[in-house]
């Protein structure tokens, strides 16, 4: 603890974002190139030192948070880096697309701003990667095991990782021509820009790590030969089964999944389209949802040059504090957020009728209606209540030509034919069925991440990987000395 009045002394400051009118012609990362580094050290100088991190337990990482806090406000970066990497294979994505659980769970944060513990973590791995304290660490020796993951999101790549690191032959079969799942195709360029995730995969690559992309197991390739194949094989598909909307109107032309038009969006960035075929410009846009999902379509449609955009949020606006009664430290709480893109939209008036930035809160779409072409134009809602009951004569119209669907994900597409191949056992939920070892109802075969947990955030999703590669080490070879920092039924803190 460099400054132990650091906390009363520093208020808190973030990494500063790029004014609006600036980053919303471009597609670059939100925040100030090297703005970060001038003031870290001082904000790393925060941390308490608390004699119990409960920021340990509010991240599945069980990241040495104070730690590398110390190092930073020391201005020790390689032994910030290691300590960071100790826990974390993917510190540059977790540092820009984790909303921070961490926080929440940070002592200071009972009566104070918390420690801008995410801030300090995206300085670290950047600045590992400049100061070359991210070398490739291929294992010293091979076992003669071979371990195939399907999927290259970050649960996929973090196991590969781990178990190419031990010394194991892994091979990732990607049914998409990139890799990085949803990071690659699902994340806006703004949030997160692909040479990072290009860095690591390149990384990986060094240490050994096979790729195999355009193969999608169970299509390209049966489930059952790639099993025969390998020793095990890990099932890290992710929850990319969409949740839908049946709602009068859902079958006219324009209404589409989020995950149909983000990945258009990201093949433009990627140089495959000139132009996106679900391009919002010039359109009346409405998404209907309020997460994460919802918040990068409104940012790329913003940048897209959308005539207007709204997003509805069936929640009621919930408050700019925590509620100690329903939601208490250290819990993460449900507050009013202003991510990059709401603030945006907000600055912009891209929603008029909207209540806050662009969204509308207590919103229910009702059905929607189109021209005589069957192309839609509006979308019809209702105010809710708290138990999501229609409010008498709060119905309106707004203008519509372009929806999208950020309704969440409920378990893995089975239309590839992987599970049913395999003969997996599934939850009631949609989910794959695995036991305390993550081992599924079929032998040698493995599941983790969202494919089994369900939709969650990537901070877990890397946890998974990492827990269950240490659980197939075991299983290949009789014990393990990898990491395991979560089992499959953990959850985050709740009351």
């Amino acid at each position: 603890m460099a400054d132990p009045k650091g906390f009363m002394t520093t208020p808190r400051q973030d990494w500063p974002r790029r004014p609006v009118e600036e980053r919303v012609r471009d597609w670059d990362e939100v925040y100030v190139p090297g703005a970060l580094l001038p003031i870290i050290n001082q904000q790393a100088d925060r941390c308490m030192d608390c004699g119990i991190p409960f920021c340990h337990d509010a991240c599945p990482l069980g990241n040495l948070i104070p730690e590398w806090n110390d190092l930073v406000s020391r201005d020790d970066w390689r032994a910030a880096a290691d300590r960071l990497h100790a826990t974390n294979n993917f510190p540059e994505f977790t540092g820009r697309l984790c909303p921070a659980p961490c926080e929440a769970g940070c002592v200071l944060a009972i009566n104070q701003p918390a420690v801008t513990i995410k801030n300090v973590e995206v300085a670290i791995a950047d600045r590992a990667w400049e100061l070359g304290f991210a070398p490739p660490r291929p294992p010293d020796r091979l076992s003669g095991r071979t371990v195939a993951v399907i999927g290259s999101g970050p649960t996929g790549l973090a196991a590969a990782q781990q178990l190419t690191r031990a010394g194991h032959t892994v091979a990732v079969f990607e049914k998409d021509d990139r890799l990085g799942g949803l990071m690659r195709y699902g994340i806006p360029e703004f949030k997160m820009e692909k040479h990072h995730l290009e860095r690591r995969i390149a990384q990986m690559r060094a240490e050994g790590t096979k790729f195999r992309t355009s193969t999608a197991v169970g299509r390209d390739i049966g489930a059952a030969e790639l099993r025969s194949r390998y020793d095990a094989v890990v099932i890290a598909t992710g929850a990319t089964a969409w949740r839908e909307l049946d709602v009068p109107g859902r079958e006219l032309a324009g209404i589409h999944q989020a995950m149909e038009y983000l990945p258009l969006a990201n093949r433009v960035r990627e140089g495959d389209l000139d132009v996106s075929p679900m391009s919002a410009a010039g359109k009346h846009v409405v998404i209907v949802g309020g997460g994460d999902t919802g918040a990068d379509c409104l940012g790329t449609a913003v940048r897209e040059g959308a005539a207007s955009v709204t997003q509805l949020d069936i929640y009621a606006q919930p408050g700019a504090e925590r509620d100690e009664d329903t939601e208490p430290w250290p819990t993460y709480p449900k507050i009013y957020r202003l991510s990059a893109a709401h603030e945006e939209a907000g600055a912009l008036r891209t929603a008029p009728a909207a209540d806050a930035d662009a969204r509308l809160f207590a919103a229910s779409t009702l059905r929607f209606t189109g021209d005589a072409d069957g192309q839609v134009r509006s979308l019809h809602l209702v105010e809710v209540d708290a138990e999501r009951r229609p409010v008498s004569g709060t119905g309106r119209t707004l203008p519509a030509d372009l929806v999208l669907l950020a309704l969440g994900f409920f378990g893995p597409d089975r239309a590839d034919g992987l599970v049913d191949q395999l003969g997996l056992a599934m939850e009631p939920r949609g989910t794959i069925a695995r036991d305390a070892g993550f081992a599924t109802s079929a032998p040698g075969v493995f599941a983790a991440g969202d494919a089994a947990r369900g939709q969650s955030l990537i901070v877990w999703a890397i946890a998974e990987g990492r827990a269950v590669a240490a659980a197939v080490d075991r299983h290949l070879t009789g014990s393990s000395r990898l990491p395991a920092p979560i089992g499959p039924y953990d959850r985050p803190m709740t009351v």
